[in-house]
């Protein structure tokens, strides 16, 4: 199984870094598209910073605050857990460990994810049954558990590029599966 992964990782991120920065471009701006469809005016919405060849979050991000919707984004702790803190907009994010983007606003616990109605995801695919495929480190693991165990419900949608909605994606028992994946052409339902 972790062969089977780490094969598909490796095939998937090739893919990704072959995109052109144009093509980058086009699929955040079509992603901040969808910002309607995630989140109404005063909802929450727990998402992430993309970094590298990830479907780009910048204008979605934006939208969604303009939008009037309170934005989270993660924090990394040293032990992999993700902490949270409100987006102010992208002169508020400053650079931290792995090359990642953090706010620089109030740590709020890793426990503020539980107040989201949305939560988006990073992944490398995604499959019908709505099984995601990480890049394996396990910070989505621990708060797709968390978000368990509070008994909180939020959407759980994954942001991807078009050829990332796979028919099948290798899954292990402690995957969780989640209900959209965010493309490029627009929201899909899964399972």
């Amino acid at each position: 199984m972790h062969n089977e992964k780490s094969e598909l990782r490796t095939r998937l991120l090739t893919r990704r870094r072959a995109l052109t920065a144009g093509e980058r471009a086009a699929a955040a701006r079509a992603l901040a598209g969808h910002a309607g469809a995630l989140a109404e005016p005063g909802a929450t919405v727990a998402a992430y910073v993309s970094v590298g060849s990830e479907p780009g979050t910048g204008p979605l991000l934006d939208a969604l605050r303009e939008r009037g919707v309170r934005v989270l984004l993660p924090v990394l702790l040293p032990d992999n857990d993700l902490d949270w803190a409100e987006y102010g907009g992208p002169r508020e994010l400053a650079p931290a460990g792995r090359g990642l983007l953090e706010p620089v606003g109030p740590r709020l616990g890793p426990e503020a994810v539980t107040a989201a109605s949305v939560v988006l995801l990073p992944g490398l695919a995604v499959d019908r049954r709505g099984l995601r495929l990480g890049r394996g480190g396990g910070s989505y693991d621990r708060v797709l558990a968390r978000l368990e165990r509070a008994g909180a419900r939020p959407v759980l949608a994954v942001l991807l590029y078009e050829d990332e909605l796979l028919a099948r994606v290798p899954a292990e028992p402690h995957d969780r599966s989640v209900d959209l994946a965010v493309v490029p052409s627009g929201p899909q339902r899964l399972g």
